[in-house]
């Protein structure tokens, strides 16, 4: 066990838990088209500079006067190299659209997969602990933002650096103080809003937790709306939704207010440092020093750059938003799994079907559940559990489909450890029926056949008539193609429980386990369901949990269980006269359930 840890705690994540990183990690396998991509984009940026360069040409040539021959012919060709150069502009920038939508789209689909794929890794504690909808919107602020981040470095950063370089390379050329203006009002332009920035960084990453917050409440309320309408509770929630929407919008006014005092520091640096630029330009160009196809160059590139230096920092701020959501986003889902394969996990291979626990403990919220437990399940045993609630019944199945790591012992399969193989070669192996069954948002065959993927429809429809579903569902309007609803809301708790049982059946595997699985049956199906399930128990070790003690009067063995520990095991008949807690609680059953 203690190796087993070592081998969980050495295991690193290959997914970086940075926006920078994974980032990178994303567009990692499209380097190719995305450095193409670039210098697609670095073409166009460099054209776009350089017609400023041409105006200038035109002016000066145009200023020799028309007699002027050459000047003419000069003016001809400069005006001519106008649309040539908007043209090639426009190419290069489409170039990098049509090849930088294919990259980008695929990086934002490349991130969503990787990051299901490693939430689906969490542990059922994972998931009891967080909103699925707020996850969901964590994944979704993560990737997204990935591919909004890359979109506005893309489009946004990388052709505004080259315009900063190439238009500041221009004015130095055209004039040296201008030139020397320009540098120190980037100079102290960047840093300053990148300082700013994270200021702002820590409010833009509360209002992404605060929305968060907001989508899974709205999630939970959605989910349990016929919960709501029951016990009258609409405006309870509503005010309860209110309160989450007031701090979102509070965090939200708090991140754009500051927004909006970096814009107007911005502005009021970008006026002083550009209206110098043109003081000393005007000056030059009176005194002769420099032409007015230079005064014109580099009032035109003034001109283009002021509203990009006006925005660098509310550009700054965006990109530092998105860039605290994927933060956030990867925060949450990067969690260190709790339950891992360890390096080299082998399949499990059941033959037998045996299961003996060895001296197992295991400890939830410092909270003792079972303490050097020990219990030997031959092949082919159909065993009932029992015992009130938190007695350890439904731990004992979580452990066994190692939803948790047991903290000492072993529980082994067939001779085989279940913290050495693979989870799902485990959970391949038993097929469960629990108390609310987990029905998707989809078909009825869909749900079906989820036990068996390449199931036939003469197979779907013989394991619906074993669990009694068939006639139900015949008289669907859509028969088997009906959609249940999310979490099966269409359906009764009959209907649904029957539907998961013939999920069980058709998942034919050498472990049964059945969760209060009957409950929800009236009686009537209740007797034609235990046939079925006598038929699907043939063969099979079985575990059983039922608070309905008549469901496993047939059962071989019934184990007894009070605070995690065994203290009845027998048969039926055995513990029912044997005087103990079972034959109490059989005395006191109440319509046939158990009495907590």
């Amino acid at each position: 066990m203690n190796n087993l840890k070592q081998n969980a705690q050495s295991t690193q994540n290959k997914i970086p838990q940075t926006p920078i990183a994974f980032v990178l990690y994303s567009v990692r396998p499209f380097i190719f088209p995305a450095v193409l991509t670039l210098v697609f984009v670095l073409c166009a940026s460099l054209l776009t500079v350089s017609l400023p360069y041409v105006l200038k040409n035109i002016v000066d040539e145009a200023l020799l006067g028309a007699d002027d021959v050459v000047a003419s012919g000069k003016v001809l060709f400069w005006v001519i190299m106008v649309p040539v150069v908007l043209a090639a502009t426009y190419i290069f920038w489409r170039l990098s659209g049509f090849l930088g939508m294919q990259w980008l789209t695929k990086v934002e689909a490349s991130a969503h997969e990787s990051l299901y794929d490693y939430v689906t890794k969490h542990s059922h504690g994972y998931f009891s602990d967080h909103f699925a909808g707020a996850v969901s919107n964590k994944i979704t602020n993560a990737a997204s933002g990935t591919f909004r981040l890359l979109e506005q470095t893309l489009l946004g950063h990388f052709p505004n650096f080259v315009s900063f370089i190439a238009s500041g390379i221009l004015i130095f050329i055209t004039n040296i103080a201008a030139g020397f203006i320009f540098v120190a009002l980037i100079v102290l332009l960047v840093p300053m809003n990148v300082w700013l920035a994270k200021i702002r960084r820590p409010l833009v990453v509360e209002y992404s937790e605060d929305k968060s917050k907001f989508r899974g409440q709205a999630v939970d309320l959605l989910t349990n709306a016929s919960a709501m309408r029951q016990y009258s509770r609409r405006p309870f929630e509503l005010s309860g939704l209110q309160r989450h929407i007031a701090t979102m919008r509070a965090s939200d006014l708090r991140q754009w207010r500051m927004s909006e005092w970096i814009l107007l520091i911005n502005n009021v640096v970008i006026v002083v440092a550009l209206g110098s630029m043109m003081y000393f330009m005007a000056t030059y160009w009176q005194r002769g020093v420099v032409s007015t196809g230079d005064f014109v160059l580099v009032v035109s590139l003034v001109f283009s750059l002021s509203g990009t230096l006006t925005f660098i920092g509310s550009s700054i701020n965006q990109f530092v938003r998105i860039y605290g959501e994927v933060e956030e986003g990867l925060r949450e889902v990067l969690l260190p799994h709790e339950v891992v394969d360890e390096a080299g996990a082998s399949e499990l291979e059941v033959k037998q079907a045996n299961i003996d626990w060895k001296n197992v403990t295991f400890q939830f919220d410092s909270n003792t559940v079972f303490s050097d437990f020990s219990l030997s399940i031959p092949t082919g045993q159909r065993v009932g559990l029992v015992g009130q609630s938190g007695a350890g019944k439904t731990t004992f199945v979580s452990l066994l489909l190692r939803q948790h790591d047991i903290s000492a012992g072993e529980i082994m399969i067939d001779c085989q450890n279940i913290a050495h193989v693979t989870q799902d070669s485990l959970r391949q192996a038993i097929a469960i029926v629990p108390q609310e069954p987990a029905l998707f948002h989809r078909s009825i065959r869909e749900n079906i056949i989820y036990g068996k993927l390449d199931a036939t429809e003469e197979e779907v429809i013989a394991v619906a008539k074993k669990a009694q579903a068939h006639e139900f569902i015949t008289e669907l309007p859509d028969g088997y193609n009906t959609m249940v609803g999310e979490r099966g809301v269409k359906l009764s708790g009959g209907q649904k429980q029957r539907v998961a049982i013939a999920r069980a059946m058709l998942k034919d595997a050498p472990i049964l386990v059945l969760d209060e699985a009957t409950s929800a049956l009236d009686s009537e199906s209740e007797v034609a369901i235990q046939k079925a399930l006598e038929t699907l128990m043939e063969g099979r070790t079985v575990i059983a949990i039922a608070h309905r003690l008549s469901t496993l009067r047939e059962m071989d063995r019934i184990i007894v269980l009070k605070d995690g520990e065994i203290i009845e095991d027998g048969n039926h008949d055995s513990l029912a006269t044997e005087g103990g807690v079972y034959e109490r609680l059989w005395n006191h059953q109440a319509g046939g359930f158990l009495v907590d």
